[in-house]
């Protein structure tokens, strides 16, 4: 172990941490294996990242760059293996550590969670393309296209909303007449609130409504307390659910981190409470509070690992096995390995929730979903949502189903 010295925009701080050496060739990460208690900071030469998947792109990353972040602080196995091209010094950074990195040098932190943002932006389009086999424009003229979406679909709350933030960003649009008539006509019908930011700590939605639309602008950052929130995207006249979040979980912190157009939609799944983090109350919190930034970049992480995990689902072409997939993607995410056979699970979200969350067409859901409830070990419960009778199955077919990519 070593007191080192780690200068970053002109802090100088002293940790201890220890340096490690990787000689060229040798595997510092191996896909699949455990995540170990450390990540790595580069302090010199050259390392290359790269994925089993088909098609997945080698990643060269140099001094300053850090590797293992996102299973170390997810908690998940390593999804990709990171190899020395050249001798390498790297720095160990102890998960237990990362407070103590944050206290005393929060741009290190704020690096690595802006690199994430970036990455979840980069992810997030990758992921709608290989789904929908396209990907949206970040234009306002695309908050038309989702009010128009969820206007037919009959959901009026979101398409009020979308309509009303396409007719600000847009005021001498295209589609401003329509927009307006069809917002004046649906209003008085709906419950959709907060079309303007306002100062409010803390903003109740009523479930169905639309917290804020993809393409539209905003700074906000918001953490649940209470209920649930579905992150969506709408592509080709398709909804696609990125997530659907919980009570602790953030969101909307890349419009935040990037100063960009928020990437996805996000709807309260439920009645939410939702605590609401501005560009001014995040900067003083960052400062004050290590807790938040270590919080934040642990739920970057396991969003990350996620998505990683979800390219994987996008390879799948049969529809059923995806719904297969992604029911074993919930149980990874809480980090819930092979249980005992039989062992029942019931889910919070609907058979076509679930046809959403694999990019399934709207047009191919019907057979989809009658399929899976005919072969897989689920049922529908009282209320209509997923029932698993055997998780131990899904898990074990779910496998399977990967392996036949590789």
């Amino acid at each position: 172990m070593f007191y080192f010295i780690l200068n970053t925009s002109g802090v100088r701080i002293v940790l201890q941490l220890s340096f490690v050496n990787f000689r060229k060739d040798s595997y510092i990460l191996v896909e699949g294996n455990s995540c170990g208690d450390r990540f790595y900071i580069i302090r010199s030469g050259t390392v290359r990242c790269v994925r089993s998947r088909p098609g997945a792109p080698i990643v060269q990353l140099g001094p300053g760059d850090f590797v293992g972040v996102v299973p170390c602080m997810s908690g998940h196995n390593q999804f990709e293996s990171v190899i020395a091209s050249t001798d390498v010094v790297a720095i160990a950074v102890k998960r237990e550590q990362y407070s103590e990195l944050i206290q005393k040098n929060t741009p290190v932190a704020l690096k690595i969670i802006r690199t994430f943002a970036n990455k979840m932006r980069t992810m997030n389009e990758k992921l709608t393309q290989l789904a929908l086999k396209n990907v949206t424009i970040a234009s306002p003229e695309h908050i038309f296209l989702v009010a128009v979406f969820y206007d037919k679909s009959g959901c009026v709350d979101p398409a009020v909303y979308a309509y009303y933030q396409y007719l600000k960003a847009c005021p001498t649009g295209s589609y401003t007449e329509i927009a307006k008539k069809r917002f004046l006509l649906l209003k008085g019908k709906s419950h959709a609130c907060y079309f303007e930011p306002t100062a409010e700590l803390v903003r109740t939605y009523p479930k169905g409504t639309m917290i804020f639309s993809e393409c539209q602008t905003g700074q906000d950052m918001f953490i649940i307390q209470e209920g649930q929130v579905k992150i969506t995207k709408i592509v080709d006249n398709n909804e696609v659910i990125l997530a659907v979040l919980k009570k602790g979980d953030f969101f909307g912190e890349m419009a935040l981190l990037e100063d960009k157009p928020r990437s996805a939609c996000a709807i309260a799944f439920e009645d939410c409470s939702l605590m609401v983090v501005n560009r001014k109350n995040f900067d003083q919190m960052v400062t004050s509070q290590s807790q938040l930034v270590a919080r934040l970049t642990i739920t970057l992480s396991e969003r990350l690992w996620a998505m990683e995990r979800q390219l994987d689902n996008a390879a799948i072409r049969n529809p059923v096995n995806k719904m297969i997939d992604m029911l074993a993607l919930q149980f990874e995410k809480e980090k819930i390995t092979v249980p005992v056979a039989k062992t029942p699970r019931q889910f919070d979200f609907t058979p076509p929730d679930l046809a959403n969350m694999c990019g399934i067409p709207h047009d191919e859901q019907g057979i989809a979903i009658m399929q899976f409830l005919n072969t897989a070990p689920v049922k529908l419960s009282e209320t209509g949502t997923v029932y698993v009778t055997d998780c131990a199955e899904i898990l074990k077919s779910a496998a399977f189903f990967r392996k036949q990519l590789y």
